[in-house]
């Protein structure tokens, strides 16, 4: 049976671009496992400069997904009549988080974050700030309250992870698992653990 989840996976400007690699890596194996149906991309204006200086190159046309361009309001997910039933913005700034708490809609990350909320469908924003500021947590109360998810990019370390990417995937398992969706070997507390 094939799935109907479809996600927009997001990425702003923030520093983080390591943990959209891993989240497009790990949604295309659920793709080819139909666990989901299909993810669709959009990148700030700022992400790919970001991507390339932290992760050495950035080639749209390599990504498993198909990248819609953040002035784009004919993408699909820019409408709540659309299908798709999650939105990650992974990472997430706090500018990106201030325009959609104040409800800009100005470009399709915006606009489609607005989307998932009014048809309270599931937002996770995975946000890359430290510290905090008073506007930057009103902005997540704002979101909060209006049923979005703010996930900081924080990595545990309980599961001892033995490398930067094992760290990295302790953030990239607790965005899985709040898409309702699980890697293999993924720490759960309390339970045995396969490294």
């Amino acid at each position: 049976m094939h799935s109907n989840k479809k996600i927009v996976i997001a990425v702003s400007g923030a520093s983080g671009s390591i943990y959209a690699q891993k989240l497009i890596a790990w949604l295309y194996e659920f793709k080819k496992q139909n666990i989901i149906q299909d993810a669709a991309l959009v990148f700030s204006n700022q992400a790919p400069e970001v991507w390339k200086h932290e992760l050495g190159s950035f080639d749209r046309n390599a990504l498993p997904f198909k990248t819609y361009e953040n002035n784009d309001f004919n993408a699909p997910f820019a409408s709540g009549s659309s299908g798709y039933n999650a939105m990650v913005i992974c990472p997430c700034s706090v500018g990106m988080m201030g325009r959609i708490a104040n409800g800009s809609g100005n470009d399709l990350i915006s606009r489609a974050a607005d989307v998932m909320l009014k048809e309270k469908r599931k937002l996770i924003l995975v946000l890359r700030e430290t510290p905090l500021n008073l506007i930057h947590i009103k902005n997540m109360e704002t979101l909060t309250l209006a049923g979005a998810q703010i996930l900081p990019a924080c990595p545990s370390f309980y599961s001892l992870p033995k490398s930067m990417d094992d760290a990295v995937m302790t953030v990239v398992n607790r965005i899985l698992s709040n898409l309702e969706l699980s890697a293999p070997n993924a720490f759960r507390w309390g339970e045995q653990h396969n490294s």
